[in-house]
């Protein structure tokens, strides 16, 4: 299972809502606290708010960036906060659930992935100053807007064979094993309904900020404080995409960037893009290991123990040693169906096929010599090497990057006109002191 949590990487405190507080403080603070946003049929805190925007600080001090002031955070967090939360409403209409089995094993995961068991996971969660049961709420958050995104945003999404087949003849589809960039992006958003004036006037804004980039301003401090993209509060960070991932004209831009170097302003039917070229990797020809094997396998059965089907397994060894044929004694005793009347030959196949212990066999094993029988789930093997290659397996590799690149194009674009969808079409009252007051 796939879990998208932005803070588990580095562990980053996890902020969840309202703060959960002891009984003996929470009616001095019950006083303090007050709504910051009515979102349909909840509510944001200004607990929520302060939590989030203090999680935010420390992931850019963790960073190594400078921290912009609160006031300046405020408005983006909260709207992130607003995002969320009309997410979560759907996944409460609709009936989604996490289990607690579920939860346990992303956790699991989690941790997994940060090389810590779930002890040192607990220890670590708490060095950030993080309970283990806040952490999995924050998780389960999370998995909940997942699912929601995955039956509102990716079930819509199909990809035929005919546009993988277009792609691919595409001058774009023959850049697909090209270099691969790692991106960030500013947007500065203009409204499908938007009048000439109100495009002149992000035009305007995005003009600034590229200059502001020009100069040597900070790209993610910068994304944090202007940025109306999902990444905003990332510092705008993408990860890595292709060329081809790209809408035009950032995918034939980008290979003659440096590293460092930023796009001008570009209009794009969400608004104005600026992306940042952070890192460049890849191009090369894909190469699968492949080996050319064959065997004799002898199962233990109700009639054979396993001390007697080792024994007739070292006897086709020994018969073989003896200058016996490896082919007609395996269409005699081998009994795997598949080979067996093929005198045991598996073919060209990928080591990553097979258990493990024939692997390991097979690697050590000098081609043109018979190995010693040896033992797997299956029963007791000989095997024989005849030969090694390195395969390009670009052809295949290149359909089915041609089918991720086209299914991710069209979920981002999908995601980001969806969740612009549900915000525009909530009841939303900001009650943010200074921020701009919004009803829908």
């Amino acid at each position: 299972m796939h879990v998208k949590t932005k803070l588990i990487d580095c562990l980053r405190p996890l902020m969840l809502g309202a703060l959960m507080l002891s009984s003996t403080a929470h009616a001095a603070v019950q006083t303090l606290d007050k709504i910051v946003a009515i979102v349909d049929n909840d509510v944001v805190m200004q607990s929520q708010l302060d939590q989030r925007v203090h999680e935010v600080q420390q992931t850019i001090a963790k960073r190594g960036g400078a921290v912009p002031p609160a006031s300046v955070l405020d408005q983006q967090v909260l709207e992130r906060l607003i995002v969320e939360n009309l997410q979560l409403q759907i996944g409460e209409r609709s009936g989604i659930r996490i289990t607690d089995e579920e939860l346990n094993q992303a956790i699991g995961t989690i941790a997994q992935r940060n090389n810590m068991s779930l002890e040192q996971f607990r220890a670590a969660l708490a060095h950030d100053g993080l309970s283990f049961n806040d952490a999995r709420e924050q998780v389960r958050r999370e998995m909940i807007i997942s699912r929601v995104r995955q039956r509102r945003v990716a079930e819509r999404i199909q990809v035929s064979e005919q546009e993988v087949k277009n792609f691919l003849a595409s001058d774009l589809g023959k850049m697909q094993l090209s270099e691969e960039f790692r991106l960030a992006n500013i947007l500065i958003p203009t409204p499908e309904s938007a009048s000439s004036t109100a495009i002149q006037a992000a035009a305007r804004q995005a003009g600034e900020i590229y200059q502001q980039l020009k100069q040597g301003a900070d790209f993610a401090q910068l994304a944090i404080a202007r940025s109306a993209s999902e990444t905003a509060l990332e510092g705008g960070e993408m990860g890595w995409r292709k060329a081809a991932q790209l809408p035009p004209p950032f995918d034939r831009m980008l290979s003659s960037m440096a590293v460092g170097d930023v796009t001008e302003p570009v209009r794009t039917p969400g608004g104005f893009i600026i992306l940042k070229l952070q890192e460049k990797r890849g191009g090369q020809t894909q190469l699968r290991d492949e080996v050319h094997v064959r065997h004799i396998l002898i199962k233990p059965s109700e009639i054979r123990s396993e001390a007697e089907t080792k024994i007739l397994a070292q006897r086709l060894y020994d018969r073989i040693q003896a200058g016996e044929d490896f082919a007609e004694l395996a269409k005699s005793y081998s009994e795997d169906p598949g080979s067996a009347l093929n005198g045991g030959d598996l073919n060209w196949i990928d080591p990553n096929a097979l258990v493990p212990e024939f692997r390991e066999v097979m690697a050590h094993a000098q081609q043109g010599v018979v190995s010693k029988p040896f033992q797997t789930q299956y029963g007791w093997h000989v095997l024989e090497v005849l030969g090694r290659r390195a395969t390009d397996s670009t052809a295949q590799a290149r359909e089915q990057q041609a089918m991720t690149v086209l299914r991710n194009r069209k979920y981002d674009e999908e995601l980001q006109t969806w969740l612009r969808q549900i915000r525009d079409e909530a009841y939303v009252e900001i009650k943010l002191p200074g921020a701009e007051q919004a009803a829908q």
